[in-house]
């Protein structure tokens, strides 16, 4: 047979379609081309390819060899390609059986001795192909991320030797057999917190809700350990929220598999350029705010960022997804990610006390960095103010991170049950439906329209974080109490946010 025809798949944003990978040996004068929009790395892999057959004792033949991927309208990119483009050359040339070829997706990185290297995201290509019969034939050390799509049939191998034997009927590849069960994940204890019971207050809201959150307040004052602690009072990840954030993980070759079901924590450093933050590269790979998802994004010294940089997150936090498009193709990532910030509130950081020596213009164009639109995204912003000496010598008495994780826990089910998603995802029929103050809580929202001049969009933040307050309150209506404290929320006693 000179034709073999295989099955791989390459990778698109979250998606990863099917690539029919095609061979066929021609006569001719011995050469080697690889057609179908391949990149250089595919490109590549025509010399990967020969000395691994060669080294692993078949014998490269002299032909005229075209490989193609098809379709040929979509990229391919990396070495995923290269096990199924030697298995072809093998089968194509009678040195290997080809009849079990069609039950099998194959991809894999060959090195030059034959052996297979892991390949980024065979956990989003095997929960791309969840429910269809095919097995796959992938990497010994890709094997435990792909095998947490439960459905799926992993084979995993460590040599094109090994895939050989099995196509052969010599040694079958047994399946993966599954790793062990994972312990529960664990996240810093809230508890080691010593005072800031608004910031402790406002993180268990934001938790139950899904909300955005600022914390403005001095350096030392506890706001970067206030964050770390956030993941752990969020509610036990499901099943399939697991695998979405795995699978982005995946994509960018971060996943590990202990981190299985621990919501991400995403804290890029303020120097981080907007194609960092977004996503991007020449084959677009999930940015910080994708691989946030389902988790924390945390931003410290937020007006330190640029400015196009925090614009960008405008589109990500309305929408929840995030478009990353180049010339080629474009992309989309999920990025239902909750934004946790922190700022001084002034350059030196010590507005208000003897030692700032910020004038107020200073103030003004410090604050000025964050613009208008992106604030009014944000449903909450609190004060994290300096501790007293007392509480700072004193031991930390605060609630563990369990204790509130199981009241936000409670207040997120109640969503679910009610809406089928957390309030921060309310659009505006369904806030006008679900989240009706009653008579005391519809004259608050009037004088609080009049006095702060709440745009559209913040009075209905303002009205989903007092829907939060109620759920955590066990109350199905939302009050004047619920509306005064989400009023709070929205603004700092002395400042101009």
């Amino acid at each position: 047979m000179s034709l073999a025809v295989l099955k791989s798949r390459a990778l698109a944003g979250m998606a990863a379609p099917e690539v029919t990978v095609e061979v066929h040996l021609g006569r001719g004068l011995p050469s080697f081309a690889i057609v179908g929009l391949a990149d250089t790395e595919v490109k590549e892999a025509r010399e990967r390819v020969r000395a691994a057959i060669q080294n692993a004792r078949f014998e490269f033949p002299a032909s005229r060899i075209t490989v193609n991927l098809a379709p040929a309208d979509l990229p391919k990119e990396s070495g995923r390609f290269d096990l199924p483009i030697a298995l072809g050359i093998l089968a194509a040339s009678g040195q290997i059986k080809d009849r079990h070829l069609a039950e099998h997706e194959f991809a894999g990185e060959l090195s030059l001795t034959g052996e297979l290297r892991p390949i980024r995201g065979a956990l989003a290509m095997c929960l791309a192909a969840r429910g269809q019969a095919r097995s796959f034939v992938l990497p010994a050390e890709s094997a435990a991320e792909a095998a947490l799509v439960g459905a799926a049939t992993i084979l995993p191998a460590r040599s094109l030797l090994e895939v050989c034997a099995h196509l052969n009927g010599q040694q079958a590849l047994a399946p993966y057999a599954g790793a062990a069960a994972m312990p529960a994940p664990e996240y810093p204890d809230l508890a080691d917190v010593k005072g800031q019971a608004q910031a402790r207050r406002a993180l268990e809201v934001a938790a139950a809700g899904g909300h955005s959150l600022l914390m403005i307040g001095p350096p030392g004052t506890g706001k970067s350990m206030l964050a770390v602690r956030f993941p752990g009072l969020l509610p036990p990840m499901g099943e399939d929220e697991a695998l979405e954030a795995a699978a982005i993980h995946s994509l960018g070759g971060s996943f590990r598999i202990e981190h299985w079901k621990r919501r991400p924590y995403q804290a890029p450093h303020h120097t981080a350029s907007a194609a960092s933050l977004v996503g991007g590269g020449s084959t677009p790979r999930p940015g910080e705010i994708s691989l946030a998802h389902q988790g924390v994004l945390f931003l410290d010294e937020l007006p330190e960022f640029e400015r196009r940089v925090l614009e960008a997150l405008r589109e990500p936090l309305e929408s929840g997804h995030i478009r990353v498009a180049r010339a080629v193709h474009r992309v989309d990532y999920p990025a239902q990610f909750q934004l946790i910030a922190a700022m001084n509130p002034c350059p030196c950081g010590h507005l208000g006390a003897a030692r700032c020596r910020c004038t107020p213009d200073q103030v003004a164009r410090y604050r000025g960095k964050l613009s208008g639109p992106l604030l009014d995204r944000i449903d909450m912003t609190i004060e994290v103010p300096a501790l007293a000496q007392g509480e700072l010598q004193g031991k930390a008495e605060g609630e563990s991170s369990a204790a509130v994780r199981a009241r936000v826990t409670a207040a997120r089910t109640a969503q679910l049950e009610r809406q089928g998603k957390p309030n921060s995802r309310l659009a505006s029929k369904e806030i006008d439906r679900l989240c009706a103050p009653d008579e005391a809580g519809a004259q608050l929202l009037k004088q609080a329209i009049a006095r702060l001049g709440l745009s559209a969009r913040a009075y209905h933040r303002v009205l989903k974080v007092a829907r939060t307050l109620a759920d955590l309150a066990g109350s199905g209506r939302v009050t004047g109490a619920h509306v005064a404290e989400a009023i709070h929320y929205r603004r700092i006693p002395g400042t101009d946010f």
